[in-house]
């Protein structure tokens, strides 16, 4: 069955839970709202690295990623952010969808499944 370990419980959620070497991220939102949606990304991809790390795996080990935008016309944008953070050759399969967001300042959230090192 398995040990399940979280991380940042919280009353509603955890940001991280591990279970039998994977790792799953709540969705990530920026701390910033007046960034633009690249300044949003870049905020919300550090959040994921520093969440993967504090969980024993990094970026080239996600399995999966999903990526709600307030605005689907700035996916261009947010791929440019996107391409220069990913490993070539380690891109991870990715749904990207236009989503009403909980705070109408967010403009990105991120859902990531991973492996653990």
């Amino acid at each position: 069955m398995g040990t399940i370990q979280r991380f940042h419980v919280g009353p509603r959620l955890s940001e991280t839970a591990v279970h039998n070497g994977t790792i799953y991220l709540a969705g990530q939102v920026p701390d910033d709202t007046t960034q633009d949606i690249r300044g949003q990304a870049a905020q919300v991809l550090a959040m994921v690295d520093r969440l993967l790390a504090e969980a024993g795996s990094d970026k080239s080990r996600i399995l999966m990623t999903q990526i709600f935008l307030a605005d689907i016309n700035e996916i261009g944008a947010m791929n440019e952010v996107w391409d220069a953070w990913i490993p070539a050759g380690n891109t991870p399969p990715r749904a990207t969808v236009q989503a009403a967001m909980a705070n109408p300042g967010y403009k990105i959230e991120i859902v990531v499944t991973a492996a653990a090192i």
